[in-house]
């Protein structure tokens, strides 16, 4: 028999904040019972049965494909596709109170109906109630943990697919249509993911990433942050490293979290950076290492954060003679040999350039280097890059990918770029590439520890400054004009 917390019934609101207030009052019940049921099954009590609790849902229903104001007509998001029941499951209303008083506010303008707010049929796993510096379970025995499962619910994998996102869920005969990307239980699981692989938590991720595959990039961001952080007018008030080390803006106060972060004995496998603003605009960094398979482990975790953008700062192979060391290349289009996302994006779909993105990297470059016209074209080139999982692609017989890349028209080639993209495409997020051109194996111009260096000193600062500015042109627009129509599918879920 199901050990529960107390019954909180279904109510309607027409009120935005009274529904994410009825959120946050069912998901806190949860936790609350979850965590005092752990506590006392880790103290060795025997509990009354099965424990069990549910996340929120919140669902809206209409009977007109009518958008009912014109407020809001000009973002792509904020109304579902038609009649019918629209629900999804929610968490963490404390990291995502302006997300979804957003959505909330958006659909209750668009449809002028009620959200209804309960409890769902979805179960909380009680390693998601754990708060962050929970470690209650270390302390049972091997017998105890294993009994754990007979007690609680565990994460459940088959509930945490992504086939909202690829396009391939339907619900079952009287089950609404899902109101978001991802279920409660695949977000909280992603929060988990991205403490464990950046060494920060979720809650300093702001709107804005960068990625980039070198540490010579990190280290120019991480003396940017301290920079900015010495400056009293600096619009970022915080700047955050690995181990949730803090180091405030000169003038302000340190905040009770702050002495709790501690620099980590060895950096985890993708760590990141945060400069943060106020209103959580501020720009993430991460070193996501080289490949493929990192790009997508990196995307698929925080595309849950539903950020305004990201972009890919990284170095790449010059395929074409007229490019020189330390030239840019802005990608308007992707040659995907990276294969993690075969089966979850097919390669017959596009993945095409973003004009805003375009453009703001464009205006970036044109504005850190003082160049214009003819003289920016000459340092810096549009065209299709590939992207490959085998580093050592020019050492393949018969010279198959090279002749596949000449094919392409593709200017540059690295290992990651087309995974970013595809998966920004794949979870609606808007992305773009700009790399920097720091070998030519096709021409005989390798890397050589001399040039190298050389190259490093140049270019990574430029590089970055030029990645931060792109980052502050797409923010002063505004996240209404990002988040393009050319991402969001014919029956398309109504939250950003």
């Amino acid at each position: 028999m199901p050990y529960l917390p107390e019954f909180i019934a279904p109510t309607r609101h027409a009120d935005p904040l009274e529904a994410l207030a009825q959120v946050r009052l069912i998901y806190e019940s949860s936790v609350a019972h979850l965590r005092d049921a752990m506590q006392r099954f880790v103290a060795g009590e025997a509990l009354p049965g099965h424990v069990r609790a549910y996340y929120p849902f919140v669902r809206i229903q209409t009977d007109t494909v009518a958008r009912l104001t014109n407020e809001s007509a000009h973002l792509s998001y904020g109304f579902v596709a038609g009649p019918g029941s629209f629900e999804t499951t929610l968490t963490r209303p404390d990291l995502y109170d302006r997300y979804y008083l957003e959505q909330f506010t958006l659909l209750l303008q668009s449809h002028q109906n009620e959200l209804e707010v309960g409890v769902s049929t979805q179960p909380m796993p009680v390693h998601f109630s754990f708060a962050e510096h929970d470690h209650i379970e270390g302390t049972l025995t091997a017998e105890r943990r294993q009994l754990m499962r007979d007690m609680f619910d565990l994460p459940d994998l088959s509930a945490m697919d992504d086939g909202i996102a690829n396009g391939t869920y339907e619900p079952k005969p009287g089950e609404p249509e899902p109101l978001s990307l991802f279920t409660a239980a695949r977000v909280d699981y992603s929060l988990h993911r991205l403490r464990h692989y950046t060494g920060t938590v979720p809650e300093h991720f702001q709107n804005f990433v960068l990625f980039t595959n070198y540490q010579f990039y990190i280290d120019e961001f991480v003396r940017l942050g301290h920079e900015c952080m010495q400056d009293p007018d600096s619009e970022y008030i915080a700047f955050v490293e690995p181990g949730n080390v803090i180091t405030r803006r000169i003038g302000l106060d340190a905040e009770a979290i702050d002495a709790l972060g501690a620099a980590p004995p060895r950096l985890p496998q993708m760590p990141a950076y945060h400069l943060i603003r106020a209103d959580n605009t501020g720009i993430s960094m991460v070193n996501i290492g080289v490949g493929p398979a990192n790009a997508k482990t990196i995307t698929d975790h925080i595309a849950v954060l539903r950020p305004h953008a990201w972009v890919m700062l990284g170095h790449c192979a010059g395929l074409r003679n007229s490019q020189q060391m330390g030239d840019y290349v802005l990608a308007h289009g992707y040659v995907r040999e990276d294969h993690v996302l075969d089966e979850d994006l097919p390669l017959w779909v596009p993945v095409p350039a973003l004009a805003e993105i375009q453009l703001a990297l464009e205006a970036a470059v044109s504005q850190i280097t003082e160049m214009k016209g003819a003289e920016l074209k000459s340092i810096m080139r549009t065209g299709t890059v590939a992207s490959t999982d085998n580093r050592n692609w020019e050492l393949l017989p018969d010279n198959r990918p090279q002749r596949r890349f000449s094919q392409s028209r593709a200017i540059a080639l690295d290992m990651e770029s087309a995974t970013i993209a595809a998966n920004g495409f794949r979870f609606r997020v808007p992305y773009g590439t700009l790399l920097c051109v720091s070998d030519k194996p096709l021409h005989g111009e390798i890397k050589l520890p001399g040039m190298a260096n050389h190259f490093y000193r140049e270019r990574v600062d430029q590089h970055l400054r030029i990645g931060i500015r792109a980052m502050e042109l797409l923010r002063d627009q505004g996240e209404g004009q990002l988040h393009s129509r050319k991402l969001r599918s014919f029956a398309e879920v109504a939250f950003q």
